[in-house]
């Protein structure tokens, strides 16, 4: 019997300590960081736990739920919306909300991650049939700003703040998809259309300003050229007139080179009819008298050119030089009028005093082949003045 006793007593103090310590661990309570515990008494909402260390009423408290206090992020899955324009698209939402108060998650909702799902749902559907697909498009941050001020509104009584909901992909049926394709690439087009046009406009403008700088500057530098020749050529003309009459050349020496010139008129293959000038009988007169032969019947004989001459001094080739090489073209044309009614009145002259009439039939020239060239037409002088 003692035995007995003494194993009853071992079992009753066993159980003892079984129940102490169990009482101990369910009495003392760690609330880690950022978790709230719900604790009940017999049943009805006693107090909610901070982070800590807390100890309970053994077999009377018990600790209902607990609660995560951090922001959590839920994506839900896509939802098919209609838009105003009977479009179905497929838009997937993300909602980023926080636990303010975990006696209110705990108790006036059974589970808030559903309720928040559904009423997501039903409030995109509400805001999306408002409107179009081009606004559905382009408007993510109204419906993002709608769909926060009505979930937060509901579920503020359920102790939670839903800090943002964004809208992470809205996806149109593949046929409108294709659609919004060919019109993106149209436009793109007709964009890269208008560049080129007025690449090619200013282009061509630039092109048409550079050759018309380019005729301006040719037609200026082919003015200026034609202004130096034509100096340079009168500055010659005179140097070598005045060379000539400084050299005091004599009427042999001029006949000679009137001579000389004459063959270079019938130079060239197709040259088949040449007209001798009205002055080729005085030249040769001139040569005939020049050489002591007198004169032939052929022309007339040419004055000593020295009555013709001035004999008092002349004036500097600098001096002429330096005058205006241009003159007026009616001045020009008169002088040209002049010379030409002095040639005609000397060659008139000159057959007189030779003994026989003045005829240019018979100072026609011959052709190569042995024929006759019939006269050339004499022009009537022109008025004197």
């Amino acid at each position: 019997m003692e035995s007995f006793g003494q194993v009853l007593l071992y079992l009753i103090i066993a159980l003892v300590v079984i129940v102490g310590i169990v009482a101990v661990i369910r009495a003392v309570r760690i609330v880690p960081q950022s978790v709230a515990l719900v604790v009940e008494r017999l049943g009805r909402y006693s107090k909610t736990l901070d982070p800590g260390l807390h100890v309970l009423v053994p077999f009377v408290d018990r600790v209902r739920a607990g609660v995560d206090l951090r922001e959590q992020v839920v994506s839900f899955p896509p939802q098919p919306v209609i838009t105003s324009d009977n479009l179905v698209v497929e838009i997937d939402t993300v909602i980023y909300f926080q636990v303010t108060d975990a006696k209110s998650a705990v108790y006036e909702i059974a589970n808030y991650i559903t309720a928040i799902e559904q009423l997501t749902v039903t409030t995109l559907r509400n805001v999306i049939g408002a409107m179009d697909l081009e606004q559905t498009l382009t408007s993510r941050d109204q419906i993002n700003g709608q769909l926060r001020g009505v979930l937060d509104e509901a579920t503020g009584r359920w102790g939670i703040r839903v800090n943002r909901v964004e809208l992470k992909s809205i996806d149109p049926p593949p046929s409108i998809q294709g659609a919004m394709e060919q019109q993106m690439r149209a436009e793109r087009d007709r964009r890269a259309a208008i560049l080129t046009a007025e690449g090619i406009k200013q282009s061509q403008i630039l092109t048409a300003e550079g050759e018309k700088q380019s005729a301006i500057l040719k037609a200026e530098g082919d003015a200026q050229s034609q202004i130096l020749r034509a100096e340079g050529e009168s500055r010659a003309i005179l140097q070598v007139f005045e060379a000539i009459h400084r050299g005091d050349a004599d009427p042999k020496l001029l006949a000679y080179q009137y001579l000389q010139t004459l063959p270079q008129i019938a130079q060239g293959t197709s040259n088949t009819t040449w007209v001798i000038p009205t002055e080729f009988t005085a030249a040769l007169g001139s040569i005939a008298q020049g050489f002591g032969g007198g004169a032939g019947p052929a022309g007339p004989s040419v004055p000593p050119p020295s009555g013709d001459r001035p004999t008092g001094p002349r004036e500097p080739i600098d001096s002429v030089l330096d005058e205006p090489l241009l003159q007026d073209p009616s001045e020009a044309l008169a002088e040209a009028q002049r010379q030409a009614e002095a040639a005609v009145a000397d060659a008139t002259s000159a057959g007189t005093r030779s003994g026989e009439p003045f005829d240019p039939g018979s100072e026609r020239g011959q052709r190569p082949d042995g024929g006759s060239t019939p006269p050339p037409p004499v022009p009537p002088a022109p008025p004197a003045g």
